[in-house]
């Protein structure tokens, strides 16, 4: 997030296309392009997840973190999707939100917020998760970066050191592990990345006191003792 929005503020730079609805693809024109035989096997399994109508299935309350606790966060902060094989998964975004954990499970759950993380981290490292994976949320500011990426938020404050607590740190770097595991996403600087980071945002998030360098060999560390 950033230091200027407040509490879980992605609201000025959600989603452009949010009010087209989850398949912004016109059939025809797929179909044409299918039938110019343009596009690569990898590119038609995608447009096909993308027609109206064709969705995977899934269960109300399921998580894809062991142990994180479900808080749905409102529909109206994220765009259904079915990734990633509609939209591959290459990106870890690291937020921290300009308040609680409880203030940041309110305003994702209020609609008119209209941006929310899949996770939230809290302090003493427990995760809720917002939005399933497979869903494209409202969260970096950036269209093409909320369809490749999984959003992570911490609780606390991006001008205070004290708000990143080892248990938050190891807590994250257990749930960015897993999901690089999923995707096959290279733990680096390049694949997970910061708020501030994201191209066309004016948010600073998470600040100067995150400590890339732990967080990263955490990551790695999490990643291998998983394997």
């Amino acid at each position: 997030m950033g230091e200027q929005q407040g509490p879980g503020s992605h609201r000025a730079q959600k989603d452009t296309d949010r009010h087209l609805g989850r398949r912004a693809l016109i059939i025809g024109g797929a179909a044409a392009a299918v039938g110019s035989a343009a596009l690569a096997r990898d590119e038609l399994g995608s447009l096909w997840w993308r027609v109206p109508g064709v969705e995977k299935d899934r269960t109300d309350g399921e998580v894809d973190f062991r142990g994180a606790q479900w808080v749905a966060a409102s529909s109206a902060n994220r765009r259904r999707a079915d990734r990633p094989d509609d939209y591959r998964i290459d990106r870890v975004v690291i937020h921290v939100a300009q308040g609680s954990y409880a203030t940041v499970l309110k305003v994702f759950r209020d609609p008119g917020h209209q941006a929310a993380s899949h996770y939230v981290v809290r302090k003493d490292g427990h995760i809720a998760q917002m939005i399933r994976e497979l869903d494209v949320a409202f969260h970096a500011g950036n269209r093409a970066y909320n369809e490749r990426s999984v959003g992570i938020e911490h609780e606390g404050f991006v001008d205070r050191a004290s708000s990143f607590t080892d248990a938050m740190y190891r807590a994250s770097a257990r749930l960015t592990a897993a999901i690089c595991t999923r995707y096959d996403i290279p733990v680096d600087r390049e694949h997970i990345i910061g708020h501030v980071e994201v191209p066309g945002t004016d948010h600073t998030d998470p600040g100067p006191h995150w400590d890339w360098d732990r967080y990263i060999r955490l990551v790695r560390e999490a990643r291998t003792a998983s394997a």
